[in-house]
C-alpha cells in the first residue's frame, strides 16, 4: 500500500494506492471536508489505507509512505 495525504482548497484529502501480489492497482482517492496540517492528512491517508486494505481482506500489507515522521512514529522510532 502507498499512501499520500495532501493539502488543497477548500479542504484537505488523501491518495492510496494498494498492489496486490499479481500486480493489480486500486486507486483511492478521499476527500476530507475538514482543515487540518499536512501531518494530520499524512495519518488520515494510513488510517484510511489500512481500514480499506482490511474491508477487501488483506492478510499481509506492505506500507510505504513519503512522511517520515508517520512512518517512524508507526514503527516507535
Amino acid at each position: 500500500m502507498y499512501f499520500d495525504g495532501s493539502i488543497m482548497a477548500p479542504g484537505s484529502g488523501a491518495r492510496v494506492v494498494l498492489i496486490s501480489l499479481d500486480g493489480s492497482r486500486l486507486r483511492y482517492v478521499i476527500r476530507l471536508h475538514f482543515s487540518a496540517s499536512n501531518n494530520t492528512m499524512e495519518y488520515e491517508a494510513l488510517i484510511k489505507g489500512l481500514c480499506i486494505a482490511i474491508e477487501l481482506g488483506a492478510t499481509r500489507l506492505y506500507v510505504h509512505g513519503d512522511s517520515e515522521l508517520v512512518i517512524d512514529q508507526v514503527m516507535k522510532e
